[in-house]
């Protein structure tokens, strides 16, 4: 008979910022089903999740991660009311889908505070209680683009290529504390608010979306993109103890997208 429970995150306090949708709001909700006592933190909340949120008990605070005073209140409100923090997910991002010629100094801050210097922050004040405990598990949302050159958004693959080497970085610097930090790099991946805002920007939605699915190999052969819930999985993994030696780690979650070129479907 299956456990569903397992991986058991009972005990274990958890942060997710930009926890009120897509991949943070699957994350969140499903370390919550795993035991875990979850605090969310989101730039805008969601009246749709009131009422999951109170049955899992995963509390909410407003959260801009280009504020380090944000992130910490956050994570010291977690330690506060919870006593300790055990897992951080830096999953709070933007795209970026300007050439260099177009990207404005505000362009920049906005994508680079965001996607980079949130996740540094969030980890700072969250190390310095994973220390005095014993240890910790830190999970970063990067991007395939994180592991591979893009044409269409050269600044948001920079902050993501970042994030990857903020993760080892972190991850080397930080496992004699027992420490670990991993990040994921998923897409196409389907319900956000990013891809959201991209295909309503798009002049075609459906033929957009298709491009997105063309672009990954496994997702044109499903006929769809990846699931929130798909990469949260992921995260659970990582969060557990069946990855108590796994640190420095960059899991693609995109299908196949950044192994290189596919072959061409007759």
């Amino acid at each position: 008979m299956s456990n569903e429970r397992h991986p058991d995150l009972t005990g274990r306090v958890a942060a997710v910022t930009g926890g009120a949708s897509g991949i943070g709001r699957a994350t969140a909700v499903l370390f919550a089903k795993h035991g875990a006592r979850v605090f969310v933190g989101d730039f805008s909340s969601l009246a749709e999740n009131a009422s999951l949120f109170t049955e899992l008990g995963i509390r909410e605070l407003q959260c801009d991660v280009r504020r380090e005073a944000d992130v910490q209140r956050l994570i010291d409100t977690a330690v506060a009311e919870a006593g300790r923090i055990d897992i951080l997910v830096n999953n709070a991002g933007i795209g970026m889908v300007k050439q260099i010629t177009e990207v404005t100094e505000a362009d920049w801050s906005a994508c680079l505070d965001t996607n980079l210097k949130g996740a540094f922050f969030a980890s700072k004040h969250a190390v310095r209680h994973m220390q005095r405990t014993g240890g910790g598990v830190i999970i970063n949302n990067a991007s395939n683009a994180g592991l591979l050159p893009r044409a269409h958004d050269p600044v948001y693959s920079i902050s993501k290529g970042a994030l990857v080497a903020l993760t080892k970085s972190l991850a080397l610097c930080h496992a004699k504390d027992r420490i670990r930090v991993n990040c994921v790099c998923p897409g196409p991946v389907g319900g956000t608010r990013m891809m959201n805002r991209d295909l309503d920007a798009a002049v075609d939605r459906e033929a957009t979306a298709k491009q997105f699915i063309a672009a990954s190999p496994l997702a044109a052969a499903f006929g769809r993109m990846i699931d929130p819930e798909e990469v949260a999985q992921a995260m659970l993994y990582l969060a557990s103890d069946g990855a108590a030696m796994v640190t420095g780690t960059s899991i693609a979650i995109d299908g196949g997208k950044s192994l290189g070129v596919p072959p061409k479907v007759v």
